[in-house]
């Protein structure tokens, strides 16, 4: 029990210039590498343009795809090693929704670097399309971590903290 107050670990974010919105600065956080981050503007924003594009609207049609994404990629639940006894058992536990966003953006980083279009905009562009329309690399990773829980579920009794 720690003797001073309590810390509040997620901290505010902000808002993006563009959108005024938190998702996307987030989004462009997390895509950030090295402290490039007009390099990682850059691709969001060109990323949410083709999303504009493809989803037949402007930069509200944007907003909402995106949105519509990332519930269609965040997950519910997730395995966690614990050992009991001798043995490791993967554990199913119900994810925090700071943590289910938080996966969802890094699968959807991960999907978009493994596509094989031109730019980084492009790819995220494309995969947060398909994520939209639930399919794409990133929601295959979410479905295959729900039934990776439910596979495990005999040993849900173990989640005990």
């Amino acid at each position: 029990m720690p003797r001073r107050k309590s810390v509040n670990l997620i901290r505010n974010v902000g808002k993006d210039a563009l959108y005024n919105d938190e998702l996307v600065q987030k989004m462009t956080n997390i895509i950030m590498e090295q402290g490039k981050k007009n390099a990682a503007r850059t691709i969001v924003n060109t990323a949410m343009e083709l999303l504009g594009r493809k989803g037949g609207g402007g930069p509200e049609k944007a907003l909402r795809l995106l949105y519509k994404a990332i519930e269609q990629i965040t997950p519910f639940v997730e395995v966690q090693s614990k050992r009991v006894g001798g043995s490791v058992y993967q554990v199913p536990t119900e994810v925090s929704a700071h943590r289910a966003r938080s996966l969802a953006l890094r699968w959807l980083k991960h999907a978009a670097a493994q596509r094989s279009d031109k730019t980084m905009g492009e790819r995220l562009g494309y995969e947060l399309f398909q994520a939209s329309e639930g399919q794409g690399e990133a929601v295959k990773k979410k479905v295959d971590v729900h039934k990776m829980a439910e596979a495990n579920r005999a040993f849900a009794h173990y989640s005990w903290k």
